[in-house]
């Protein structure tokens, strides 16, 4: 099946560049022009993921992205932000966002970038055997990919969910930021503060005190660690 790809930028140059490359590796690629255009778009065919530029007309591209991550289908988005635009980078993948590219960037690393969120969305087929990750009143179903903590769902993005069930099958093991990059991530490259906003989103959901956690730990100058809260 050919997988739809949602290119969402006003830029027209770029626009057709990321959708040429794209159609060229295999995509059926669709274009809106601003945010209001784009959502329009889910509403009438939900793509298998959206290439999301943050700075857009009518409709911005953080307000897109609240609004995609509140739909019950979890569609992959991919951020494009400006240089120097930091803090709205930092935002958009605390709203859920799975991944981001800053301008200027190479339109084949956004291909691989692409394939690379797909391929972790599709998740490959579940265990013949239901697993349930235990910890306290924190309950992990990998199989059907629910997490519940004191009989609350909690919901998680595609991103947040794989971090966790990482870090909760390898208990008081330490994890630099790079090597969480790659086992989770699947990428040898990137920018290590996307761990690091979604080991604080992590927090925000399962941690009594986020700002004192007791199940994700810092280990300052290391990476980090998942200590049980029933050990």
């Amino acid at each position: 099946m050919t997988q739809r790809v949602l290119v969402v930028d006003d830029d027209q140059t770029v626009s057709d560049v990321i959708c040429r490359y794209l159609e060229h590796d295999g995509f059926q690629v669709s274009h809106a022009g601003d945010g209001a255009a784009a959502l329009a778009a889910v509403a009438r065919q939900a793509p298998h993921l959206v290439v999301l530029d943050l700075m857009l007309p009518r409709i911005n591209g953080l307000q897109v992205c609240r609004e995609l991550r509140a739909r019950p289908d979890g569609i992959p988005i991919i951020m494009l932000t400006a240089r120097g635009d930091e803090s709205d980078r930092i935002l958009g993948l605390q709203l859920g966002a799975d991944d981001y590219l800053t301008k200027p960037f190479s339109p084949r690393e956004l291909v691989l970038r692409v394939r690379s969120v797909l391929r972790r969305a599709a998740s490959g087929p579940p265990p013949e055997r239901p697993e349930a990750l235990l910890d306290g009143s924190l309950v992990v179903q990998t199989t059907s990919r629910t997490a519940r903590l004191a009989d609350a769902d909690l919901v998680l993005t595609l991103r947040e969910f794989d971090l966790l069930v990482h870090l909760m099958r390898h208990p008081s093991r330490v994890f630099s930021r790079a090597e969480l990059l790659e086992q989770v991530w699947g990428w040898n490259f990137g920018d290590h503060s996307t761990v690091t906003v979604h080991v604080r989103r992590l927090r925000e959901k399962i941690e009594d005190n986020p700002a004192d956690p007791r199940r994700i730990v810092t280990v300052w100058g290391v990476g980090y660690r998942y200590e049980p809260a029933d050990a």
